[in-house]
């Protein structure tokens, strides 16, 4: 069974348990695989692939409205629980990450096997790790690790 049609089943279920919380989000997430799906350019299906993408999207903006929401304190408790919910909802079907020891390994393998010595060039080293590792690591922590190993 594909995610998409995980999804369908998902939202129902929490539509007949009246569990509001996960229908929000389900229908958040089909919304914005919506949006894809009529995007000017698209052509094709809709695949688990795309479906990780547009869950992986959703989870970033998520990431980055919660410490907006926190900051104000108990006028935006309630909206942070609910981004929370949000958050752990997307992990549950994203591929686990890397932790840092594996990630570290990987971005030393990689400026080894690109022999990349200068900072300038850690652009270079992020894009290689990205095309094959999506979904595993992200861009912001190889940057990171790449710039800490080069700069020692």
């Amino acid at each position: 069974m594909g995610l998409e049609q995980t999804l369908n089943d998902t939202l129902t279920k929490a539509i007949k348990e009246k569990d509001t919380r996960t229908s929000d989000v389900v229908r958040m997430i089909k919304s914005k695989i919506g949006e894809r799906r009529t995007a000017k350019g698209f052509s094709g299906t809709i695949d688990d692939a795309l479906v990780l993408d547009v869950i992986g999207a959703y989870r970033k903006q998520l990431q980055k409205a919660l410490p907006e929401f926190e900051k104000v304190g108990e006028r935006g408790a309630a909206h942070a629980a609910q981004l929370r919910f949000e958050l752990e909802f997307c992990e549950r079907y994203l591929p686990k990450g890397m932790d840092e020891a594996a990630l570290r390994a990987l971005v030393r393998e990689r400026l080894d096997a690109l022999k990349i010595a200068d900072a300038k060039q850690v652009g270079r080293l992020v894009g290689d790790v990205m095309k094959t590792h999506k979904g595993q690591v992200d861009a912001v922590d190889v940057k990171r690790v790449a710039e800490e190993m080069l700069k020692g």
